[in-house]
């Protein structure tokens, strides 16, 4: 089946959603979005592992929530949580995105090229084979990871960007890995949450994912592969046993 050409342009974000739904129920697994300026939930629900959506433009909030399966390719920013909630999939940002990115994400992976904003994977959890995966090549605003349950977080700091540059890094943290490129100021740390220099171990498992970050975008990996990295993680399962009063 050909592919299927949407143009945004002025279009509600409820008709362009149902147009889209249309043609993954009709079985087209090729969709291309042009002129998206802010339209909310674009392949929230959406199912089907040979679907690729490429995204023109800026997508507003909430973009592949709740997706199981798709890939979608946004050629510009994205606002905030994208990757809210999702089960499977890869959302691959050619640019910047806002605030939670990948909020309770519970599977797939989410790539960013540049910057995220505040408060990215917080919820993040895993179960069993389902492990959530987010990559930032930029830096990520405060409070990234907090209250993650599980998943991974891989932070790059590419084109001189500081990848943590704002406290509360891991903050409520009782599951899960965050991996920086390079030092952290523990400073930035969050109640709960330690760090570490990685293991061969570790830098072993993390080097695939890169190397699919780096293909994603056309990026160099060399000098990734090269770096040293520091892994943030949780210093109890239950980083706030100490706020409650136990009978």
């Amino acid at each position: 089946m050909n592919p299927v050409t949407i143009d945004a342009k002025n279009l509600h974000y409820t008709p362009l959603n149902q147009q889209i739904r249309r043609a993954v129920a009709e079985g087209v697994k090729e969709i291309v979005i042009n002129n998206v300026l802010g339209q909310r939930f674009i392949a929230d629900g959406l199912r089907g592992d040979q679907v690729t959506i490429t995204i023109n433009g800026v997508p507003g909030g909430d973009l592949a929530m709740f997706m199981s399966g798709p890939t979608v390719i946004v050629h510009g920013n994205a606002d905030h949580a994208p990757g809210n909630t999702m089960d499977k999939g890869k959302v691959i940002i050619h640019g910047s995105a806002g605030d939670a990115v990948a909020h309770s994400m519970r599977g797939g992976r989410v790539y960013v090229r540049d910057n995220i904003g505040y408060r990215g994977g917080i919820h993040m959890k895993q179960y069993m084979e389902k492990r959530p995966i987010v990559v930032v090549g930029g830096s990520a605003r405060a409070f990234l990871g907090e209250y993650m349950a599980g998943g991974l977080l891989i932070v790059l700091g590419l084109k001189g960007a500081e990848p943590i540059s704002e406290q509360g890094v891991g903050s409520g943290i009782h599951g899960g890995e965050i991996f920086v490129r390079g030092p952290v100021d523990d400073l930035y740390l969050g109640v709960g949450a330690k760090q570490a220099p990685v293991t061969d171990e570790q830098k072993a498992m993390i080097r695939p994912i890169i190397e699919d970050f780096a293909k994603s975008f056309g990026i160099d990996v060399t000098p990734l592969l090269a770096s040293e990295y520091t892994r943030i993680a949780a210093t109890s399962a239950r980083p706030f046993a100490s706020k409650y009063t136990w009978e």
